[in-house]
């Protein structure tokens, strides 16, 4: 089997440098991977070398993550990244994309969406949660605790953890992702770019009723899928998706939060299987036909 090509180059979104990755047919409908904390675009690489063969998938780096370079005083909340994103995507020239959404991703994603739903040509949504019923306890702790509280949420050992707690086989998950994320984490200012997100997280609580608001309204196609050991996203998260969008497919796995590293052969099929599904509208949209 031949395995697909990934570039990687950066985009200049105003003085910020935004680095990221790509693959598949440039005629393709996009998928925007967006990644979760504490983690950049590396963590879709093995996804996009299973998928990147006959779809174009696209994974950029946040300011405060991976090689995104960034001015000094940027601010960081979840609102300026969804700017920098949203620069990101004109910049590219997407005019219409599946949205991918894990963790941090969520909130920046659903800023997306509801900024620009003609955008949304279809979600997946893995373990990002837009629901009350969706926060652990330990998750609600975490979202009102002071700065002082969060230090430790940056250290290495938390961050191996988001990585193999939950996991059935923890022989399955490599250790390059979490290596390379405490590597960025450790770099200079890195972890008070990562606090002041941690800080923000509870504006997006605030938001979940407009994002609820957009899905009912607009009923993108949806795949829902989840690990359900996750210890701040829980099971329920993932099904009161189908409160507001009844259609949704939702898989729920046996694994934990960061669900690609254990579980891609699992899921790569399901969302090659969506994508594939999606095929109809492709064509209406290349057409230039009205889309569905």
């Amino acid at each position: 089997m031949d395995l697909p090509s990934v570039r990687h180059g950066f985009a200049d979104v105003g003085d910020v440098r935004v680095f990221y990755r790509e693959t598949g047919p440039a005629d393709g409908v996009p998928v925007l991977l967006l990644h979760g904390f504490p983690s950049a675009s590396h963590q879709y690489r093995r996804l996009m070398d299973a998928l990147g063969g006959g779809h174009r998938l696209i994974a950029p780096d946040y300011p405060g993550s991976g090689h995104t370079e960034v001015p000094d005083g940027f601010t960081y909340t979840f609102d300026r990244l969804a700017d920098v994103v949203e620069g990101f995507v004109t910049a590219l020239g997407l005019r219409r994309f599946v949205l991918y959404a894990f963790d941090f991703g969520g909130p920046v994603g659903f800023r997306l969406a509801t900024r620009h739903p003609e955008w949304i040509a279809g979600l997946i949504v893995q373990n990002a949660n837009a629901y009350e019923e969706g926060l652990s306890e330990q998750a609600r702790a975490t979202i009102q605790a002071p700065a002082e509280e969060l230090g430790p949420l940056l250290t290495l050992p938390v961050t191996r953890g988001q990585y193999e707690g939950g996991t059935a086989d923890p022989a399955l998950v490599a250790p390059d992702g979490w290596t390379l994320d405490q590597h960025f984490l450790d770099l200079p200012g890195r972890k008070d770019a990562q606090l002041a997100l941690l800080l923000d997280y509870r504006s997006n609580v605030v938001c979940y009723p407009e994002w609820q608001a957009w899905l009912r309204e607009h009923r993108p196609p949806a795949l829902i899928v989840w690990g359900r050991h996750d210890p701040f996203f829980p099971e329920p998260g993932a099904h009161a998706y189908l409160r507001d969008l009844p259609d949704a497919e939702v898989h729920v796995l046996d694994t934990g939060h960061f669900a690609l590293e254990e579980k891609l052969p699992e899921i790569a099929p399901l969302i090659a299987g969506f994508l594939d599904r999606l095929a109809p509208a492709r064509v209406a949209v290349a057409a230039g036909t009205p889309e569905a």
